[in-house]
């Protein structure tokens, strides 16, 4: 996912976290007073999950030499942490006297940000410690400076430690901050400089720099087209996958009528950004019914420069920002975009671009379809995360995260687990369903995406082991290390939320929108086309990096309908709505029980033309790992996805 330091790539190592966040009340995990490791002064503030449960004895090559560098980012605790935690949950909660009472940036800075004095007193311990600080913002200190003085400032030692074939420098036992400092420091990131990296979530793979087509035939709505010649599945013909859904047909699915996201503007973050989104934007709206963009209605806010290209892949984020940004204009056609790139896909630069929304209150509504697996996650990042989101929370802001594209994330990792910053008790996750708009875009119905495919036999006659293997799908499940948030109570059932040893926790995704990249969203994008040329072309895209940025359009109009007032954390809000017309109860049967679906898919076997052949592949709707969407809530789609009741529920 991301880095926890400057200067590691983020394919997120570290393991589980080393202690669950008490985010049920909204605390962060500040640590407390403990004693040290031999050899270093008491009275010290324990910064909790700085250790990863990588360094482990068996792995340990030895003391990090003196002279090795490090890097970290000290982040600051500011005046009230818990005081922050329980406003950002007061302003959410529908049922609070304080509702909606919003902060602004200065107010919030003013209310919950650094002192002066704690700056200062902070940078003093650094320095003194040996360490150069060299840079700063009201959120946290830089510190750059050798393993020596990082084990100084810290109390801490730093060794050596073997992980996927390579060795990296940890912290031997839990980094502290000296007491007197307990109140100024939250925690520190990048004592371990173990490679971690965000990945975006577009369904199966993303669109490659060259050219990504899908080969017909294809459905130009759900069922309008079936080969009777190709063999029967669960009882019947299968039709073939739609082109991709455009704006009108996910308006229509989602209850959009005649509210459009006037007056409300949407945040994206990804990393890095692509050189012809404009362009590409408006070529995209104009072509498939979209309303033109306004004057200044897109815009971006760059980083100076961008670093970790080739680790993070960058081309292939250009696809994640066009999908975004298209997908927002298609369900809430007025609202204002601003797309705010980070230099990297690590934590510390995702976490700026995040920052920059907060700081500058650039909008209400922020979509992020990135994320990795939770065991990835340690508590010193994901404080730094919460301490973002409940600060926005406290001025009005919502962020919505896609919860994934591997379904319980057994077949990607070997491990059931649910993917982060979507654990985290202060954002929406977003799920992901199979979606089905019929003629004159009538919504037909939805199950939870999760697809096993199955290729045509040589002979045509049957589908080859048949149903097939798992597919993707969207992911969900428990969290194993924040405990279940209070507007859960109540409405997810125990069987899915309980942990054997730590009580309920927090289950994922909150709420769901299409995600199948079998019944997806058609994307345009400047790509390199044969023969090298760039140009322009349209292609099929999934994933729950679909489905965040359509419940962000969705939040947009949701906000419009309340007059522009902010819905900010939604979670609370979304909860309490559970059970009613709000939202379409998603089903992985929602024809009956027992009777399954699929489509049928044609594809390029190079993905560009027919000149290497295609291959006819089924592939099945709901079925998700050992994830089910049921009635009620469920771990694939949350509480459900948007009805024609959801917007018009927020008037006032």
């Amino acid at each position: 996912m991301r880095s926890s330091h400057t200067g590691s790539p983020r394919v997120r190592a570290g393991l589980a976290w080393a202690a669950a966040l008490p985010l049920v009340a909204g605390a962060l995990a500040l640590g407390a007073p403990a004693a040290d490791a031999a050899g270093h002064d008491g009275g010290r503030h324990a910064l909790l999950g700085t250790k990863p449960l990588w360094a482990t004895k068996q792995a340990d090559q030895g003391a990090t030499a003196d002279s090795a560098d490090v890097t970290a980012r000290v982040y600051l605790a500011g005046r009230d942490a818990k005081g922050l935690a329980a406003y950002a949950r007061a302003v959410s909660d529908p049922h609070s006297a304080a509702y909606g009472k919003y902060l602004s940036a200065a107010q919030t800075r003013a209310r919950f940000g650094a002192t002066r004095d704690q700056i200062a007193k902070v940078t003093d311990w650094l320095t003194k410690s040996g360490l150069k600080v060299t840079g700063s913002t009201n959120r946290y200190l830089t510190v750059t400076g050798d393993a020596a003085a990082a084990e100084q400032a810290f109390a801490t030692d730093l060794h050596n430690y073997r992980k996927g074939g390579h060795t990296y420098h940890a912290p031997s036992t839990t980094a502290s901050a000296p007491a007197t400092l307990a109140d100024a420091v939250l925690t520190v990131t990048g004592l371990d400089n173990a490679p971690k990296l965000a990945k975006h979530h577009s369904g199966e793979l993303p669109p490659p720099e060259g050219v990504f087509r899908n080969s017909g035939p294809f459905s130009s709505y759900y069922g309008s087209r079936t080969n009777k010649k190709l063999p029967s599945a669960y009882g019947s013909k299968a039709p073939y996958a739609v082109k991709g859904y455009t704006g009108q047909q996910l308006r229509a699915a989602y209850g959009a009528k005649k509210w459009t996201g006037k007056g409300v503007t949407v945040a994206i973050t990804d990393a890095f950004a692509s050189p012809t989104i404009s362009k590409d934007a408006a070529t995209y709206a104009a072509r498939n019914g979209d309303a033109a963009y306004r004057r200044g209605q897109l815009s971006q806010v760059l980083p100076n420069k961008y670093t970790h290209i080739d680790e993070c892949g960058a081309a292939g984020w250009y696809g994640e920002e066009t999908l975004d940004v298209e997908a927002v204009h298609a369900v809430a056609p007025a609202s204002d975009v601003v797309y705010v790139g980070a230099a990297s896909c690590m934590d510390d630069d995702l976490i700026d671009s995040l920052g920059k929304i907060v700081d500058g209150h650039l909008a209400d509504i922020v979509s992020n379809s990135w994320g990795d697996i939770e065991a990835n996650e340690t508590p010193d990042v994901a404080a730094a995360y919460d301490q973002l989101f409940q600060q926005g929370a406290v001025q009005g802001i919502g962020f919505y995260f896609s919860s994934g594209d591997n379904g319980d994330e057994v077949a990607n990792t070997g491990t059931k687990q649910v993917d982060t910053p979507a654990n985290s008790a202060w954002v929406t996750a977003v799920g992901g369903t199979s979606l089905a708009v019929g003629k004159h875009d009538t919504y037909q119905w939805e199950t939870g995406w999760g697809t096993q495919k199955a290729l045509l036999s040589k002979d045509g006659n049957s589908w080859a082991g048949f149903p097939g293997a798992f597919n993707g799908g969207a992911g969900g499940g428990v969290s194993k290390t924040v405990p279940q948030p209070f507007y859960q109570r109540g409405v997810v059932p125990d069987s899915l939320s309980n942990s054997l040893l730590k009580g309920r926790m927090r289950t994922v995704p909150d709420i769901s929108a299409v995600a199948d990249p079998n019944t997806g969203f058609l994307v345009g994008q400047t790509q390199t086309l044969p023969g090298g040329k760039l140009g322009y072309d349209e292609y099929r895209i999934g994933g729950t990096s679909l489905a965040a940025p359509v419940i962000a359009g969705v939040q947009a109009l949701a906000q419009q309908a309340r007059h522009g007032v902010a819905i900010g954390f939604a979670n609370p809000g979304i909860y309490q709505r559970y059970g009613t017309s709000a939202y379409h109860d998603v089903t992985d049967h929602p024809l009956g029980a027992g009777r399954d679906l699929a489509v049928v898919r044609v594809d390029y076997v190079n993905g560009t033309d027919s000149s290497k052949g295609t291959t006819t592949s089924l592939r099945s709707l709901g079925k998700d790992s050992s994830l089910h969407a049921v009635v009620g809530y469920d771990d694939v789609t949350g509480v459900g996805s948007p009805s024609a009741g959801y917007v018009s529920s927020y008037r006032p």
